[in-house]
């Protein structure tokens, strides 16, 4: 029972911050519009960088930093002082995080797809998981400049990277292997469109 509490407790306040937006927030704020409605619709730091360039692009990813790395510190927070389970507390609300960027209950269940807050998740979880997911993500977008191939790279090392360097048991590889599958579910379209040749590679804008 009292592992059920923990979970609902750390899952329930991560899934809530996770559904705070910092694309939708920041181009409400700067521009009085909804990123939702330009580019392709994603309201994720890459179509907001496309749309509206550097500008507000720190706040973005400052927003979803922040609303990723406390609910996650605090899950292992959690189950670390009552289940010296700290790596687990950190991957649930990691995951629930994820869950509420990318289905919102505050925009309607149309989030972003994870990317950023997954990126965060890692450098809470493990500096070398970070290293490993991080260096993919990078390495890839670079060589493609596919930011969505980049980013499912860098997503499907999350639970290799757990065995790799012996970090939990079943349960954290677990919670681990749902972020990756989430963040790779959630570039379904990206999919569909790297295999019909029509993905749009990344740019930098010169603005």
């Amino acid at each position: 029972m009292r592992f059920f509490l923990a979970v609902l407790t750390s899952a329930a306040p991560a899934y809530i911050l996770g559904g705070v937006n910092g694309a939708i927030i920041t181009t409400r704020l700067f521009y009085g519009k909804d990123i939702r409605k330009f580019g392709s619709g994603n309201p994720g730091l890459t179509n907001f960088y496309r749309v509206f360039g550097k500008g507000g692009a720190l706040l973005v990813i400052a927003i979803d930093v922040f609303k990723t790395v406390a609910p996650v510190l605090f899950g292992g927070w959690l189950f670390g002082k009552y289940f010296d389970m700290t790596l687990l507390g950190r991957a649930i609300a990691g995951f629930f995080v994820m869950l509420g960027h990318c289905f919102p209950i505050f925009y309607k269940f149309r989030g972003g797809k994870g990317v950023m807050a997954a990126g965060a998740i890692l450098i809470v979880m493990d500096w070398r998981m970070a290293i490993i997911g991080w260096g993919t993500f990078l390495i890839v977008t670079a060589l493609t400049r596919y930011v969505s191939l980049g980013a499912m790279s860098g997503g499907a090392t999350f639970p290799i990277s757990l065995l790799i360097f012996r970090l939990g048991g079943p349960w954290e590889f677990t919670a681990m292997l749902m972020c990756s599958l989430l963040l790779i579910f959630r570039h379904e379209a990206n999919i569909k469109r790297l295999i019909r040749g029509e993905e749009s590679k990344f740019r930098i804008r010169k603005d």
